[in-house]
């Protein structure tokens, strides 16, 4: 008799596997990435850092007796500005962060239109298409100001006449 051997391969590795698994963490990290909450922390750091500045240089007149009333004072006004800039800082940051991905993907766009249009000079066929294109946007915007125009003009009955031709079986 004969037997024949059916060895169960697997199809993946596991250290495949493994390397996937953390390449979709790490994708899926970066997405939930938000660069505001950074820039608030800087943006917060700066506004404390500069109000103990201010609190420093108005204390450091005082003598040596008031020296711990004075890191009290200051430490109190570090603390205080933290919670009263908090949301702030937050809100500005999350504006330069959304102001400068905007722009990013308007650069992005204007650069991609730009290689586009450098591409269609150097094929006509795309050319051919991109003026059907304008042409036929053309002639839609004169025919809807068109229509626009036949519209405006057409008279709107008075009362008297539509009640008058409603009268005579006329439905306009």
């Amino acid at each position: 008799m004969t037997s024949f051997v059916h060895v169960e391969q697997p199809a993946t590795h596991p250290g495949v596997a493994r390397a996937e698994a953390v390449i979709d963490h790490i994708r899926s990290a970066r997405r939930s990435f938000d660069g505001a909450r950074g820039l608030a922390a800087l943006l917060l750091a700066a506004i404390v850092a500069s109000l103990l500045v201010v609190a420093d240089s108005l204390i450091s007149t005082w003598n040596d007796g008031g020296l711990l009333v004075a890191w009290l004072v200051m430490w109190g006004v570090g603390f205080a500005a933290l919670g009263l800039f908090a949301g702030t800082a937050r809100s500005v940051a999350v504006r330069t962060v959304t102001a400068v991905r905007t722009s990013a993907r308007r650069m992005a766009a204007a650069r991609a239109d730009e290689q586009f249009l450098a591409y269609a000079k150097q094929d006509p066929r795309i050319l051919r298409d991109l003026q059907a294109i304008s042409t036929r946007q053309e002639t839609e915007a004169t025919e809807i100001a068109a229509s626009a125009k036949i519209a405006a003009d057409a008279s709107v009955p008075t009362l008297y006449s539509a009640l008058r031709a409603v009268n005579l079986g006329q439905h306009y």
